[in-house]
């Protein structure tokens, strides 16, 4: 060791005697200066951003400073290990080694241990710019800035001791440097080669680098990822001793092939072990543990036990989301899946690629007179199919029924002998499942999913219309993602005149009838009441007679007359009320939007009234702004001009409720009863409102949770980031512009120079 240590010391003096040390160290200063520095008088105006420790260092959207300079890093170290055993071989001086009483892999671990020090240099240099968020942000992410410090670092050594190995190839130092740069371009680009083939995808991948540092980037740290770095450190070390030692032995051909190939072995061993999932220790470094699956979806897997999931995803090769998840995308599809395989390791992934009709199309095909084959033969030309790869509509067929997923890609889960489909979505930036829907699918597996019936008498809203006023946005739209079908909701329809409430269901909803119920409907409805049955009632203005008669047992009443509220921009029966606290303790995910002051948006509501003494324990779920609104008695006529408050023909002012949440014990459970004023805010066209700060789906969704007493949607919220707010200011600002654009790297410029004009001198 003590050899070790002196060799490293004799080579740092060698290192730091010659301007390019210095130079590579002011060069990396300056570009990562030119990156960060302009930000800050952005950063001290604003004061407050969402998670600024991301922001500035690893977000890839926003230049993060440490994201920028990683795919850089491999220009700097050919340049400082291009001499570091070429100079030896050129000058002759490895001769002295040979015959010296030093080991030769003391002279390598000697030379590589002044590498590692150069390289933590390089780190210090990188944390001059990480010490401005640690000053001036409060809260800062200490632990994911470490880890990602510490991904650089594994990166840089391996870098290292592949330019130690090249070096060792050749007595010029330029053709060092070259041969080290294509080197390292090869180990940054050859994830991106053969990914159409399963054996040459895996190998490749495994070679690897920038994925692995970009996970860690991202404040995961896991031990397959830091063990590959220090085995492709060790292999490339091993490689130049032999070399080396090889250069004065006498070794026939096979001798040096099997002694370099059982070092490829050994490592490759090596990293296939210990990126088995089973083998593999993570730890997110992240303040909100955004790269760990919530409490919740861990519980669901705990639940699962030791029975293996099969997740069978089916891909049709002539539907547009083929582009999505190709063979070449399997990895990244693999990696969607690994915070789940974190906690159930036997989750199968299988991938079943086919061809069949896409709707819409093949109706096209007839009316142009063209055969489906030939649509296929022509598609597979144009996309480049090998359809011997692909099962035939007949084919799929016999193995499972997708009908009506709509020939997209989609996940086929299996457990237990329970099956379920997790789908993608469109349009959605996203695309792929998230762990809100991924969690219900998988949650759906192991609980009876909680079933949603709608009334369909009295002309009511249908949950399979698509028109402005109906909900099938909500409720049964594969194609969205916050549908209830995608977030582990059954939905069914009944007829309360000629059918029965089926029995178990999580609740019924009655949504704007037209038209009374017949006597027959009304019995089986009270009766459904009576026996603690979940019920959601929508009503809408001038419907009242038709809604009163289904309230009256239930203690509450809808007000006659229409709720108006002023607007410069839209029409005065627009009521947005706000979430009042019984949204709150109805649904606790709610809490961010109510203190935000977020609105549900209603257009036509009517206000409700309740008595505080009946059957139900009642809280007011929306109400309207008291200054803003009132209550218009008689009809809301908005033909001509805006609506007017007139006191004297009986308009009221005041803040009245819009929704009401209603519960009792009934039968050793909580009855729970929603009544609201207004059926649109489910609708399509409200659910499609981008112009407000509306919150109709979550709000929606949220009443639908407390149907299913909390079992689905899937909470999979996280704490909100606390590094927030800067205390940086615009003086200081321009003061740490003046250090890092000159103080600093003139520092070092002017600390290079010296020693070097002392190392002259001497």
């Amino acid at each position: 060791m003590k050899k070790i240590i002196q060799i490293a010391r004799l080579e740092l003096s060698l290192l730091f005697y010659s301007p390019i040390a210095w130079l590579m160290l002011l060069i990396l200063f300056v570009q990562m200066s030119m990156g960060f520095t302009p930000k800050l008088p952005d950063l001290a105006r604003g004061r407050e951003f969402m998670g600024l420790t991301e922001r500035l260092y690893m977000s890839i959207d926003y230049g993060g400073v440490l994201s920028a300079i990683l795919d850089k890093l491999y220009l700097y170290i050919p340049l400082i290990t291009m001499g570091i055993i070429s100079r030896e071989t050129s000058s002759g001086s490895i001769k002295l080694l040979y015959s010296s009483p030093v080991k030769l892999s003391q002279v390598i671990y000697g030379k590589f241990t002044a590498m590692l020090v150069y390289n933590l240099m390089i780190i210090g240099v990188i944390a001059l710019f990480v010490m401005i968020g640690a000053v001036y942000i409060p809260h800062f992410d200490y632990p994911h800035v470490l880890v990602a410090l510490l991904a650089i670092y594994l990166m840089l050594n391996a870098f290292a001791a592949i330019g130690i190995f090249v070096s060792s190839l050749t007595t010029y130092q330029a053709v060092a440097a070259i041969s080290t740069f294509v080197a390292l371009g090869f180990m940054n680009y050859i994830g991106t080669v053969g990914q159409g083939v399963d054996f040459v995808r895996d190998l490749t991948h495994s070679l690897s680098m920038p994925d692995r540092t970009a996970r860690m980037m991202a404040g995961l740290l896991n031990s397959r990822d830091v063990i590959y770095y220090l085995v492709i450190s060790g292999m490339f070390l091993a490689f130049t001793i032999t070399k080396l030692e090889l250069e004065r032995l006498s070794k026939t051909v096979m001798q040096q092939v099997m002694r370099y190939g059982l070092i490829v072995l050994t490592g490759l061993a090596i990293t296939y072990v210990t990126s088995r999932q089973q083998m593999i220790g993570y730890y997110d470094a992240t303040a909100t543990k955004q790269n760990t699956i919530s409490k919740n979806t861990q519980e669901i897997l705990k639940k699962m036990g030791d029975e293996p999931v099969e997740v069978t995803q089916y891909i049709n090769g002539l539907e547009d989301s083929y582009n999505k998840a190709t063979p070449k995308q399997r990895i990244e599809d693999i990696a969607r899946w690994e915070p789940y395989l974190r906690f159930k390791p036997n989750i199968k992934l299988k991938w079943v690629y086919y061809y069949d009709s896409i709707p819409g199309i093949t109706e096209q095909l007839k009316k142009q007179k063209v055969t489906f084959n030939y649509y296929v033969m022509f598609m597979s030309n144009l996309m480049k199919l090998d359809l011997r790869k692909f099962l035939t509509p007949a084919e799929i067929k016999k193995k499972i029924n997708l009908e009506g997923e709509n020939a997209r890609v989609v996940m086929h889960l299996k457990y237990k002998g329970k099956t379920t489909f997790l789908r993608t979505f469109s349009p959605d930036s996203h695309f792929w499942p998230k762990e809100a829907e991924t969690g219900a699918a998988l949650k759906r597996l192991i609980v009876n999913a909680p079933k949603i019936v709608f009334a369909t008498d009295g002309y009511q809203r249908g949950m399979d219309k698509i028109g402005d006023r109906d909900y099938k946005t909500l409720t049964n739209t594969k194609l969205s993602r916050g549908s209830m079908i995608n977030q582990g909701f059954d939905v069914d329809s009944v007829s309360l005149e000629n059918g029965e409430i089926p029995a178990g269901i999580a609740a019924l909803v009655i949504a704007d009838p037209k038209v009374a119920f017949g006597p027959a409907a009304l019995s089986k409805l009270r009766k459904y009441i009576g026996q603690g049955g979940n019920l959601m009632i929508a009503g809408e203005p001038g419907k009242q007679g038709v809604i009163n008669p289904l309230l009256d047992s239930l203690g509450v009443k809808m007000l006659d007359g229409t709720l108006v509220q002023e607007s410069k921009d839209y029409s005065n029966d627009l009521v947005v009320p706000n979430l009042a606290a019984g949204a709150v303790a109805m649904t606790p995910e709610l809490q961010p939007y109510y203190l935000r002051k977020w609105v549900v948006s209603m257009p036509g509501a009517a206000a409700l009234s309740y008595d505080p003494n009946g059957p139900f324990v009642v809280h007011p779920l929306l109400t309207t702004n008291a200054e803003s609104s009132w209550l218009k008695n008689g009809k809301l006529v908005l033909d001509s001009a805006a609506a007017i408050f007139d006191a004297k023909a009986g308009d009221q002012r005041g803040s009245f409720p819009t929704a009401l949440m209603l519960s009792r014990n009934r039968n050793h459970k909580e009855q729970r009863i929603m009544v609201s004023g207004d059926a649109d805010f489910l609708s399509n066209a409200e659910l499609s409102r981008m112009n407000m700060q509306t919150i109709n789906g979550g709000f929606a969704l949220g009443v639908f949770k407390w149907f299913a007493y909390g079992e689905f949607p899937i909470d999979t919220s996280r704490p909100e980031t606390k590094d927030n707010v800067t205390t940086l200011t615009k003086t200081s600002a321009k003061t740490l512009q003046v250090f890092y654009y000159g103080i600093i790297p003139g520092a070092i410029f002017l600390l290079g120079l010296v020693i070097l004009i002392r190392r002259k001198r001497k």
